[in-house]
């Protein structure tokens, strides 16, 4: 970066080992100073950051401060923040988690992201005991998130870590996805290689089980029909303990994928996760019981082969995410 850059940002508060490789991500944002925050309580807490409940002092709205720790400034890490920031900018969206700001100073060695605060999460909520979610609510958060992820996939990002977790609601039913720390930029009509170590186990879909590092939208599509299912059934419909495990409830479920898929993969070690017998899908009897609609859109979310389960807009024209809904 020219030094005249890098120095508007330092002279703008920024600190230097934040804008020696993530210029980009503030670049136009001037940064706020942590007293002008009062932490009100610790409401969360990850291997590399804290989150807050706070009040911003300057016009009283309650926001949540996510600290990020960096280990001694590691380039990478303040780089993979970056990328997190930058992904966040690009987003705008009423379903999806919005980055107000971003705490720091010239000389301050921590990185606070200031976000709109959210009561609750799909997942705590969802493990309330004796709690059932209506049709109209699952039609409700269906249709958020989905209309959430069509945004992501538009402005060219994949969240590639969809599950209750980072799904947030307000008090008034309103969800925001959230956590884009393993999302990354996408080109659909370019090849492009990707890490297949994302998404969490029992969302994650058989493409990145077996290794694929050439993917798109439909990863983030798969895991959404976890989450349809979950939401219906009152529990996480494929829990694996281990990689493998996985892939067999998903071929049990699910069906085997077609000898096309095989040849398409590419993947020398994938073979070997290949049923030696085919597998039938019982996705429609397993959930019979559940709406009529739901289950269209399920077995349209949970193909096994990702060319099939569409785009996050189609899946919106289905019936299951239009109205009438409430949360």
């Amino acid at each position: 970066m020219p030094n005249g850059v890098q120095g508007e940002h330092v002279a703008a508060g920024w600190p230097r080992w934040l804008t020696e490789v993530a210029a980009e991500a503030v670049r136009g944002w001037q940064p706020r100073r942590a007293e002008s925050f009062e932490k009100l309580d610790k409401i969360g807490q990850g291997t590399y950051s804290s989150v807050y409940k706070a009040r911003d002092l300057e016009n009283g709205k309650i926001v949540a401060l996510k600290k990020v720790r960096f280990a001694n400034m590691d380039p990478e890490s303040v780089r993979f923040m970056a990328r997190e920031i930058h992904i966040l900018r690009r987003l705008d969206h009423p379903n999806v988690i919005k980055l107000e700001g971003l705490v720091t100073s010239r000389m301050s060695s921590s990185l606070y992201l200031v976000f709109e605060y959210m009561e609750h999460d799909l997942a705590g909520l969802a493990a309330t005991p004796g709690l059932k979610f209506s049709e109209p609510q699952v039609k409700c958060y269906m249709q958020q998130l989905l209309s959430g992820l069509d945004h992501c996939h538009n402005r060219g990002v994949l969240h590639r870590d969809i599950k209750g977790a980072n799904l947030l609601l307000d008090n008034n039913g309103i969800l925001k996805i959230a956590d884009f720390g393993l999302a990354t930029f996408f080109n659909p009509n370019q090849k492009q290689h990707l890490t297949s170590r994302v998404v969490t186990l029992w969302y994650r879909p058989p493409e990145l089980l077996l290794g694929s590092t050439n993917y798109g939208a439909a990863v983030d599509l798969w895991s959404a029909g976890c989450i349809l299912a979950e939401l219906l059934s009152g529990k996480p419909i494929m829990p694996g303990r281990t990689e493998v495990e996985q892939l067999h409830k998903i071929f049990k479920l699910c069906g085997s994928p077609s000898e096309e898929f095989w040849a398409n993969l590419k993947l020398s070690r994938a073979t070997i996760f290949k049923p030696q017998h085919p597998y039938r899908r019982c996705v429609n009897d397993v959930y019979k019981d559940f709406p009529t609609t739901a289950l269209t859109l399920l077995d349209y979310l949970l193909a096994v082969e990702p060319g099939n389960r569409g785009t996050a807009a189609s899946a919106l024209d289905s019936e299951v995410s239009t109205g009438p809904y409430i949360c």
